[in-house]
């Protein structure tokens, strides 16, 4: 959102309409550099929200000042309010204890009533928090009933860089929040660029470095961890009307070969087919494997 022409996101506004058939798409009015950290940056993301952006954006703690940081909060929640948007705050996505965005974000969500709209990403910091704090955190957190999301291939491969030994994951508090009754989705933000040259959108990778470098694979969590790539993203984005498996609902879906969430994710399986609105996109061909056992003979 640095273009006063709006380019891209002008381009993401035709693709949203040219793909509706295959994709949904959820476009955010996100400051990357920051929105105050250039001139009428605010006024660019609201110019987005009026020209049909689905969700507010916001980057507080690479603003250049703290000050600047929480104005951006106040401003993200002003016109999510203002144009009935979701948000999507790059929340505190630093290793830095001292980056408290998060408590902020969720304040203003619970006062506006909008905390079941409002999404903290990352949160890195979070898991950088001393316990006092964090256990003082969790009572605003779940007042406000917002939504996190949080990648992990992105956060292990980029936070801990300033660390020595020991190093820490760069994980916000997955298992805590989990525990604690929040939603909590996990995500891959950036697909082969520079913030994680390795993306490719498999979110069964991305649930496979998410249990390990969060410790919730117990066989309770491993037969709900699923949910952290489907149902939880599901209500993050606001779109459960439409999502399940139920009469009257579009059939949209993908099939796992698996016979168990349990097993799908011990075996790191691939997607078998994905079905749009009652068609196919793709069909994988089951795999053939070759043997010879006649040396047993």
């Amino acid at each position: 959102m640095t273009d006063p022409n709006l380019t891209g996101f002008r381009a993401l506004l035709e693709l949203r309409d040219e793909l509706k058939d295959i994709v949904t798409i959820q476009i955010v009015a996100f400051p990357q550099e920051g929105m105050y950290s250039y001139k009428g940056g605010d006024k660019l993301v609201e110019k987005a929200l009026d020209m049909g952006a689905d969700c507010v954006g916001a980057i507080p703690h690479f603003e250049f000042a703290r000050e600047l940081g929480e104005k951006s909060v106040h401003k993200s929640v002003e016109l999510a309010v203002k144009y009935d948007k979701m948000i999507d705050v790059h929340c505190d996505e630093t290793d830095d204890p001292q980056s408290r965005f998060l408590e902020l974000l969720a304040t203003l969500a619970y006062f506006e009533g909008i905390g079941e709209k409002t999404t903290a990403s990352h949160t890195c910091a979070f898991g950088s928090y001393d316990n006092a704090y964090a256990f003082k955190l969790m009572k605003i957190l779940l007042l406000s009933k917002i939504n996190f999301i949080a990648c992990p291939t992105e956060n292990i491969y980029l936070q801990g860089r300033f660390d020595t030994y020991p190093k820490r994951r760069g994980l916000t508090r997955v298992k805590e929040i989990l525990d604690a009754g929040l939603n909590i989705c996990f995500a891959q933000d950036s697909i082969q660029d520079p913030w994680y040259p390795a993306g490719n959108g498999n979110l069964m990778n991305v649930l496979d470095n998410g249990i390990h470098a969060a410790q919730i694979m117990s066989f309770e969590e491993m037969d709900n961890a699923l949910d952290l790539i489907s149902v939880n993203g599901a209500k993050t984005l606001m779109v459960t009307d439409e999502y399940g498996i139920d009469v009257g609902k579009p059939a949209n879906f993908i099939t796992l070969n698996a016979k168990t969430p349990f097993e799908a994710v011990v075996n790191r399986v691939n997607v078998a087919d994905s079905v749009r609105n009652g068609k196919f996109l793709f069909r994988r061909a089951p795999e053939i494997i070759e043997t010879d056992v006649s040396f047993l003979a």
